[in-house]
């Protein structure tokens, strides 16, 4: 028998380079609509595929240099997703749980009850906003405690029942890592997370070159300043500023993990929705510091941002190893999550990816091959394939159904990775011989044959079987 060899015929997962013309074109078409017609002084934006920039494009009505891809823009709240991955690393560490009252790490504030989870995702019931001056146009210096930043009545829903989006609950979390790890949060951050990923261009300062934020008055083609604060205490909610460079490095980052900075897998726990939709907007929801939603039919997830002069949005797409950033100096008027999540769609599909080439299993155990293939869950046919490492894909052979991967354990049991049966255990229940019975999946018994009447099926099998109309 001759041996399976490997071809390179075919490209596997990252094929190009740069984005083929047509499909850049569609993108700098896209880019320029958005300038125009949201009337921006300038737009700049970025797409990432396998973690590398593969396009970048920037429109400019104002100056004769436009920026580029390190031109600094300020990101406003993607800033809290930065702030999110310094608490998964605590959380990594040991140093802390996500179910810990924030009183257990950060006591005196008048909100300990709420858990890092809660305000992760926005979910603790906090205001919105600071009492007092708009913080985004107004000094630090009037919120030099997060008793000025909470006021006399921080809450304002009940904690845990609905997702309120908070920017207080984020100025808790910076104020959270400084008080662990006995530094101000922009060393923390920049010593943990930008200097590893090579993110040398987002700091929590300005450094040319850099866009310069603009209002746009709503009815004359005209410009005003805005003012650049410094945030103060709020600083771990919105204050960074970036480069679509950067960012798309960032958002590489956020779907493969650095384990420098965070694993794979503490960032596919930070997609998960912790939120629920908001009523009215039921295809958007919340993890732990990203913003999840679906376009086009394909999952994002990401964050966007604003402050006064401008706007900023990223948006990730797991399924096509996708991320596009786009970054405006205005306080108004381009919707940058739209087009980022466009910028997504145009490339997806135009240059859908490439499928891995299939390959055999290097080896395989007997015993987990006699697991896979059909099995019943009463009389719904489920199919049960081994993958790779001894893991266990299940799900129905047709129609719509429970679906989960399962990872194995070392008691040669299974763990569900996925959907209902996240965490549930599987085991293959064997007859004395060694060969399988049944499976059991959390009290759930699939069998070879529907209602096998050799098997422990929960209720007992009619005696008499299967019947005929004429039997019955």
């Amino acid at each position: 028998m001759t041996e399976p060899r490997e071809t390179t015929d075919v490209p596997s997962r990252h094929p190009y380079e740069e984005l083929l013309p047509l499909t850049q074109r569609a993108l700098s078409h896209r880019l320029a609509t958005a300038q125009a017609q949201g009337r921006a002084p300038s737009l700049a934006a970025a797409v990432a595929r396998g973690g590398e920039l593969v396009w970048t494009g920037a429109r400019s009505g104002v100056g004769e240099d436009g920026p580029d891809e390190n031109t600094q823009y300020r990101i406003g709240s993607i800033t809290k997703t930065f702030t999110a991955v310094l608490v998964m690393r605590l959380r990594d560490e040991g140093v802390l749980a996500l179910s810990d009252p924030l009183e257990r790490h950060l006591p005196g504030t008048g909100v300990g009850h709420v858990t890092l989870a809660q305000l992760l995702s926005h979910t603790g019931g906090l205001a919105a906003e600071t009492p007092g001056p708009w913080w985004e146009r107004s000094p630090a210096t009037l919120r030099p405690e997060l008793s000025d930043v909470l006021g006399d009545q921080p809450l304002k829903h009940p904690t845990g029942h609905r997702h309120h989006y908070s920017n207080p609950g984020y100025t808790l979390l910076g104020s959270l890592v400084e008080a662990v790890r006995r530094a101000p949060w922009h060393e923390v951050l920049r010593r943990e997370v930008l200097t590893p990923l090579g993110l040398h261009r987002t700091g929590p300062r300005p450094e040319e070159p850099y866009a310069r934020g603009w209002a746009v008055h709503p009815w004359a083609d005209v410009l005003q300043a805005e003012p650049a604060q410094d945030l103060g205490l709020m600083a771990a909610a919105g204050q960074l500023w970036s480069t679509t460079a950067d960012l798309a490095r960032f958002a590489g980052f956020l779907l493969r993990g650095d384990e420098r900075v965070l694993c794979a897998e503490s960032l596919r726990e930070m997609r998960v929705p912790h939120a629920p939709a908001a009523a009215g907007d039921w295809g958007r929801t919340y993890g732990l510091g990203l913003a999840l939603t679906r376009q086009h039919g394909r999952s994002l997830s990401g964050h966007s941002g604003s402050l006064p002069g401008y706007l900023a949005a990223l948006w990730t797409c797991e399924e096509e190893d996708l991320a596009a950033v786009v970054l405006a100096n205005c306080t108004s008027g381009p919707a940058v999550e739209t087009v980022a999540a466009d910028l997504v769609r145009t490339v997806a599909d135009a240059e859908p990816l490439f499928p891995e080439p299939w390959r055999p299993l290097p080896e395989v155990d007997p015993a987990l091959l006699e697991v896979a293939g059909p099995w019943y869950w009463g009389t719904q046919v489920i199919g049960v394939r081994l993958r790779a490492g001894g893991a266990l894909e299940l799900g129905p052979l047709s129609g719509t159904g429970r679906r989960s991967l399962f990872k194995p354990e070392d008691d040669g049991t299974w763990t569900g990775l996925e959907g209902y049966y996240a965490g549930e255990r599987l085991e293959a229940v064997r007859r004395p011989d060694g060969s399988v019975s049944h499976l059991d999946l959390g009290s759930f018994v699939f069998t070879r044959a529907p209602y096998d009447p050799q098997a422990p099926v929960p209720g007992g099998v009619d005696p008499h079987g299967w019947r005929g109309l004429s039997q019955l």
